[in-house]
């Protein structure tokens, strides 16, 4: 025991001589062995911070795209399920807008949904740091909120999200895809995949026109 303190100063008196980048991180057990002593990452300096702060908080090609969408579109919705053959169809009204300075893009959705009505609520961040687009939508046909995220391919106009929401039948998760086609600048698809085992069912389409 005697011979573990004399070693626990030694490294001690060592660890103190370091450069101030170093932070100790001492342990012992019941048999006072050390068990271990962990560098500290080296910290970015205030200019740095801030020039990061600033690229991550400023518009770019990203929330320049979504603004392209500001506008009121109609929706032309349709449903499948996997117990009916038959499609259901709806319509709606969706309004775009960008916010807090042109860094989000806010949806409002309001229309007639099986006989009753629907509103929704979606919010689109393009977030510079990640590369990624993130997605949620809320609406008043259930309590959950569904969360995204996804990138954008040039070639093919399409914005691709993945993510996961709430069955509310089985009260699990579910893998869910969303692939948003830009066909012109007045025309757009929208199409929901449920995934499951690999597999992926269709289970909403939607084609918005811009309203003039």
């Amino acid at each position: 025991m005697k011979t573990n303190y004399l070693y626990l100063g030694a490294l001690l008196l060592v660890l103190a001589s370091c450069k101030d980048n170093v932070k100790v991180e001492v342990k012992t057990d019941s048999t006072d062995t050390v068990v271990a002593a962990t560098p500290e990452a080296p910290k970015a300096d205030s200019a740095t911070v801030a020039k990061a702060w600033e690229a991550y908080m400023t518009p770019s090609k990203g929330h320049e795209m979504l603004a392209k969408d500001n506008g009121t579109w109609n929706a032309e919705m349709t449903f499948w399920s996997p117990d009916s053959p038959e499609p259901m169809k709806s319509t709606a009204v969706a309004t775009y807008k960008m916010i807090l300075g042109g860094k989000y893009q806010e949806a409002n959705y309001t229309g007639d949904m099986m006989g009753m009505p629907f509103e929704g609520r979606g919010t689109v961040a393009y977030d510079n740091a990640k590369e990624k687009f993130i997605s949620t939508w809320i609406d008043n046909m259930g309590t959950g909120m569904m969360v995204s995220e996804g990138t954008y391919d040039e070639a093919s106009k399409t914005l691709t999200f993945t993510g996961n929401m709430v069955d509310p039948v089985t009260k699990k998760e579910k893998l869910i895809k969303e692939i948003i086609t830009y066909m012109d600048n007045d025309t757009q698809k929208m199409e929901m995949f449920d995934v499951e085992n690999g597999k992926e069912f269709k289970s909403m389409e939607i084609i918005s026109k811009r309203k003039k």
